[in-house]
Protein backbone atom coordinates (compact mmCIF):
# COMPACT_ATOMS: atom_id res chain seq x y z
CA UNK A 1 0.00 0.00 0.00
CA UNK A 2 1.70 3.51 -1.38
CA UNK A 3 0.46 4.86 2.30
CA UNK A 4 2.95 2.38 3.81
CA UNK A 5 5.33 3.76 1.77
CA UNK A 6 4.47 7.08 2.41
CA UNK A 7 5.20 6.23 6.42
CA UNK A 8 8.12 4.81 5.61
CA UNK A 9 9.99 7.87 3.63
CA UNK A 10 8.40 10.51 6.51
CA UNK A 11 10.21 8.35 9.39
CA UNK A 12 13.37 8.58 7.51
CA UNK A 13 13.17 12.16 7.10
CA UNK A 14 12.20 13.19 10.39
CA UNK A 15 8.76 14.29 8.84
CA UNK A 16 7.22 12.04 11.71
CA UNK A 17 8.59 14.59 14.75
CA UNK A 18 7.90 18.04 13.25
CA UNK A 19 5.55 19.12 15.24
CA UNK A 20 6.24 16.87 17.96
CA UNK A 21 3.99 13.65 18.67
CA UNK A 22 1.25 14.11 20.64
CA UNK A 23 -2.71 13.02 21.21
CA UNK A 24 -4.50 15.32 18.90
CA UNK A 25 -8.24 15.82 18.91
CA UNK A 26 -10.70 16.17 15.77
CA UNK A 27 -14.34 16.23 14.71
CA UNK A 28 -16.57 16.42 12.33
CA UNK A 29 -19.82 16.88 10.93
CA UNK A 30 -22.98 14.77 12.67
CA UNK A 31 -24.58 13.41 10.24
CA UNK A 32 -22.88 13.24 6.88
CA UNK A 33 -22.30 9.46 6.02
CA UNK A 34 -20.13 7.92 4.82
CA UNK A 35 -17.48 10.98 5.07
CA UNK A 36 -18.65 11.39 9.28
CA UNK A 37 -21.67 10.68 11.65
CA UNK A 38 -22.25 9.94 15.21
CA UNK A 39 -23.15 6.40 16.21
CA UNK A 40 -23.35 6.33 20.38
CA UNK A 41 -21.06 9.27 21.12
CA UNK A 42 -18.69 8.21 18.71
CA UNK A 43 -17.66 10.16 15.30
CA UNK A 44 -17.24 7.30 12.66
CA UNK A 45 -17.02 7.14 8.79
CA UNK A 46 -14.32 7.60 6.37
CA UNK A 47 -12.70 10.96 7.00
CA UNK A 48 -12.16 10.44 11.06
CA UNK A 49 -10.12 6.55 9.79
CA UNK A 50 -8.27 8.55 7.37
CA UNK A 51 -7.61 11.42 9.22
CA UNK A 52 -6.10 8.66 11.59
CA UNK A 53 -4.55 6.74 9.51
CA UNK A 54 -2.41 9.95 7.94
CA UNK A 55 -1.92 11.66 11.39
CA UNK A 56 -0.70 8.08 12.50
CA UNK A 57 2.00 8.24 9.84
CA UNK A 58 2.96 11.49 11.47
CA UNK A 59 3.70 9.89 14.62
CA UNK A 60 0.27 11.89 16.32
CA UNK A 61 -2.64 9.48 18.09
CA UNK A 62 -5.89 11.06 16.58
CA UNK A 63 -8.54 11.45 19.24
CA UNK A 64 -12.60 12.09 17.63
CA UNK A 65 -14.52 15.00 19.76
CA UNK A 66 -18.47 14.62 19.20
CA UNK A 67 -19.25 18.04 20.01
CA UNK A 68 -22.94 18.47 19.03
CA UNK A 69 -24.21 20.21 15.55
CA UNK A 70 -21.77 21.12 12.59
CA UNK A 71 -21.45 24.43 13.52
CA UNK A 72 -20.35 24.28 17.19
CA UNK A 73 -17.40 22.03 15.49
CA UNK A 74 -15.87 24.77 13.00
CA UNK A 75 -15.95 26.70 15.82
CA UNK A 76 -14.14 24.49 18.10
CA UNK A 77 -11.12 24.33 15.22
CA UNK A 78 -10.96 27.96 14.48
CA UNK A 79 -10.92 28.62 18.34
CA UNK A 80 -8.31 26.23 19.06
CA UNK A 81 -9.84 24.28 21.30
CA UNK A 82 -9.87 20.82 18.86
CA UNK A 83 -7.06 20.12 16.54
CA UNK A 84 -8.60 18.93 13.39
CA UNK A 85 -11.91 19.46 10.89
CA UNK A 86 -11.37 15.34 9.56
CA UNK A 87 -13.46 17.32 6.69
CA UNK A 88 -14.50 20.25 5.35
CA UNK A 89 -15.13 22.38 2.21
CA UNK A 90 -13.41 25.06 1.31
CA UNK A 91 -15.04 28.75 1.25
CA UNK A 92 -13.39 32.23 1.84
CA UNK A 93 -14.82 32.45 4.62
CA UNK A 94 -13.63 29.67 6.37
CA UNK A 95 -10.23 30.00 5.24
CA UNK A 96 -9.49 32.87 7.25
CA UNK A 97 -9.48 30.79 9.99
CA UNK A 98 -8.43 27.53 8.83
CA UNK A 99 -6.32 25.97 6.72
CA UNK A 100 -6.87 23.23 4.13
CA UNK A 101 -5.67 20.37 2.60
CA UNK A 102 -4.63 20.78 -0.89
CA UNK A 103 -5.78 17.21 -1.55
CA UNK A 104 -9.26 16.60 -1.91
CA UNK A 105 -10.82 13.70 0.61
CA UNK A 106 -13.34 13.05 -1.64
CA UNK A 107 -15.96 14.66 -4.34
CA UNK A 108 -19.32 15.30 -2.59
CA UNK A 109 -21.90 15.76 -5.79
CA UNK A 110 -24.90 18.12 -4.52
CA UNK A 111 -28.47 17.70 -5.36
CA UNK A 112 -31.88 19.28 -4.71
CA UNK A 113 -34.65 17.38 -2.86
CA UNK A 114 -38.37 18.91 -3.28
CA UNK A 115 -41.76 18.00 -1.95
CA UNK A 116 -42.96 15.84 -4.59
CA UNK A 117 -46.44 17.53 -5.24
CA UNK A 118 -44.46 20.96 -5.40
CA UNK A 119 -41.98 20.63 -7.94
CA UNK A 120 -40.13 23.26 -9.69
CA UNK A 121 -38.56 23.06 -13.37
CA UNK A 122 -34.40 23.59 -12.53
CA UNK A 123 -31.61 24.07 -15.13
CA UNK A 124 -29.90 26.97 -13.61
CA UNK A 125 -28.99 28.45 -10.33
CA UNK A 126 -31.59 31.69 -10.73
CA UNK A 127 -34.50 29.01 -11.48
CA UNK A 128 -34.12 28.47 -7.90
CA UNK A 129 -34.10 32.79 -6.72
CA UNK A 130 -37.19 33.85 -3.99
CA UNK A 131 -37.25 30.24 -3.07
CA UNK A 132 -36.81 29.23 0.92
CA UNK A 133 -34.07 26.49 1.32
CA UNK A 134 -33.48 24.63 4.20
CA UNK A 135 -30.09 24.21 5.48
CA UNK A 136 -28.27 23.12 8.78
CA UNK A 137 -26.42 24.74 10.68
CA UNK A 138 -22.81 26.00 9.83
CA UNK A 139 -23.78 24.00 6.35
CA UNK A 140 -21.98 24.94 3.32
CA UNK A 141 -22.56 24.05 -0.19
CA UNK A 142 -19.35 26.21 -1.37
CA UNK A 143 -18.56 29.27 -2.20
CA UNK A 144 -20.57 30.36 -5.31
CA UNK A 145 -23.74 29.34 -3.93
CA UNK A 146 -23.28 30.30 -0.21
CA UNK A 147 -22.92 33.69 -2.30
CA UNK A 148 -25.84 33.02 -4.55
CA UNK A 149 -27.85 31.79 -1.50
CA UNK A 150 -27.52 35.19 0.49
CA UNK A 151 -28.52 37.82 -2.77
CA UNK A 152 -31.79 35.49 -3.95
CA UNK A 153 -32.88 32.85 -1.52
CA UNK A 154 -34.54 32.81 2.00
CA UNK A 155 -32.66 30.52 4.08
CA UNK A 156 -33.71 28.91 7.07
CA UNK A 157 -31.38 26.73 9.14
CA UNK A 158 -31.87 23.70 11.79
CA UNK A 159 -29.75 21.75 13.76
CA UNK A 160 -30.97 18.07 11.88
CA UNK A 161 -31.60 16.53 8.94
CA UNK A 162 -34.63 15.16 10.13
CA UNK A 163 -35.63 18.69 11.05
CA UNK A 164 -35.29 19.90 7.47
CA UNK A 165 -36.79 16.89 6.20
CA UNK A 166 -40.17 17.21 8.11
CA UNK A 167 -39.76 21.00 7.23
CA UNK A 168 -39.95 20.25 3.45
CA UNK A 169 -42.88 17.79 4.20
CA UNK A 170 -44.76 20.50 5.57
CA UNK A 171 -43.86 22.76 3.00
CA UNK A 172 -42.03 25.61 5.17
CA UNK A 173 -39.40 25.18 2.90
CA UNK A 174 -39.13 25.21 -0.77
CA UNK A 175 -35.84 22.77 -1.34
CA UNK A 176 -33.55 21.45 0.46
CA UNK A 177 -29.76 20.56 -1.08
CA UNK A 178 -27.88 16.69 0.04
CA UNK A 179 -25.00 15.49 -0.83
CA UNK A 180 -26.16 12.58 -3.24
CA UNK A 181 -24.31 9.48 -1.70
CA UNK A 182 -25.42 10.47 1.96
CA UNK A 183 -28.81 10.56 1.00
CA UNK A 184 -28.33 7.38 -0.87
CA UNK A 185 -27.39 6.37 2.90
CA UNK A 186 -30.04 7.83 4.90
CA UNK A 187 -33.31 7.91 3.17
CA UNK A 188 -35.24 5.39 5.11
CA UNK A 189 -33.96 6.71 8.53
CA UNK A 190 -35.19 10.19 7.56
CA UNK A 191 -38.55 8.62 6.40
CA UNK A 192 -41.21 10.69 4.11
CA UNK A 193 -39.10 8.91 0.89
CA UNK A 194 -42.76 9.02 -0.40
CA UNK A 195 -43.77 13.03 0.15
CA UNK A 196 -40.36 14.01 -1.24
CA UNK A 197 -38.73 13.99 -4.83
CA UNK A 198 -35.02 14.32 -6.14
CA UNK A 199 -35.16 17.20 -8.99
CA UNK A 200 -32.63 15.23 -12.29
CA UNK A 201 -30.46 18.56 -12.30
CA UNK A 202 -27.62 18.28 -9.71
CA UNK A 203 -26.78 21.72 -8.19
CA UNK A 204 -22.98 21.38 -8.15
CA UNK A 205 -20.60 19.23 -6.91
CA UNK A 206 -18.04 19.97 -4.14
CA UNK A 207 -14.96 18.60 -2.91
CA UNK A 208 -14.17 18.00 1.11
CA UNK A 209 -10.80 18.49 2.55
CA UNK A 210 -9.23 17.96 5.57
CA UNK A 211 -8.60 21.52 7.80
CA UNK A 212 -6.71 22.68 10.81
CA UNK A 213 -6.80 26.13 12.75
CA UNK A 214 -4.83 28.84 10.93
CA UNK A 215 -1.17 29.44 12.21
CA UNK A 216 -1.66 26.65 14.27
CA UNK A 217 1.18 23.91 14.79
CA UNK A 218 -0.21 21.61 12.35
CA UNK A 219 -0.27 24.03 9.71
CA UNK A 220 3.19 23.01 8.22
CA UNK A 221 2.03 18.91 7.72
CA UNK A 222 -0.49 19.67 5.24
CA UNK A 223 1.45 18.97 2.56
CA UNK A 224 2.58 15.68 4.05
CA UNK A 225 -0.95 15.16 4.73
CA UNK A 226 -1.72 15.77 0.92
CA UNK A 227 1.34 13.21 0.12
CA UNK A 228 -0.92 10.47 1.98
CA UNK A 229 -4.26 11.62 0.62
CA UNK A 230 -2.62 11.19 -3.48
CA UNK A 231 -1.13 7.80 -2.49
CA UNK A 232 -4.64 7.00 -0.87
CA UNK A 233 -6.24 8.50 -4.16
CA UNK A 234 -3.88 6.30 -6.20
CA UNK A 235 -3.90 3.36 -4.75
CA UNK A 236 -7.89 3.31 -4.25
CA UNK A 237 -7.70 2.52 -1.09
CA UNK A 238 -9.84 6.00 -0.39
CA UNK A 239 -12.47 4.18 -2.74
CA UNK A 240 -12.74 1.12 -1.15
CA UNK A 241 -12.56 2.88 2.52
CA UNK A 242 -15.69 4.53 1.38
CA UNK A 243 -17.38 1.44 0.52
CA UNK A 244 -16.35 0.52 4.14
CA UNK A 245 -17.93 2.75 5.85
CA UNK A 246 -20.87 2.98 3.84
CA UNK A 247 -21.80 -0.56 4.18
CA UNK A 248 -21.16 -0.09 8.10
CA UNK A 249 -23.40 2.72 8.51
CA UNK A 250 -26.31 0.74 6.66
CA UNK A 251 -25.54 -2.28 8.92
CA UNK A 252 -25.86 0.43 11.79
CA UNK A 253 -29.44 0.95 10.92
CA UNK A 254 -30.65 -2.58 9.92
CA UNK A 255 -29.36 -3.00 13.67
CA UNK A 256 -31.10 -0.07 15.20
CA UNK A 257 -34.62 -1.18 13.35
CA UNK A 258 -33.92 -4.45 14.21
CA UNK A 259 -33.42 -3.41 18.19
CA UNK A 260 -36.68 -1.31 17.78
CA UNK A 261 -38.78 -3.74 16.68
CA UNK A 262 -37.71 -6.07 19.08
CA UNK A 263 -38.98 -3.87 21.81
Amino acid sequence: MRLAAFAAALVLCGGATAAGAATLTACGHPAYPPVSWVTQGELRGLAPEVVRRLFGALGHEVRTEPVGNWKRCLLEVKEGRIDIVVAAYRTIEREQRLAFSAEPLVADPIVLFVRRDRQFPFAKWSDLEGKTVGLMLGDSFGERFDRFAEAHLRVERVSSSLQNVRKLVLGRIDFMPVGLRTWSLQEQRLGDANEIARLPQALVTEHYYIAVRRGSRLEPLLAEIDRGLRAMHQDGSLQRLEELHAGRYLAEQAEAGSNETAR
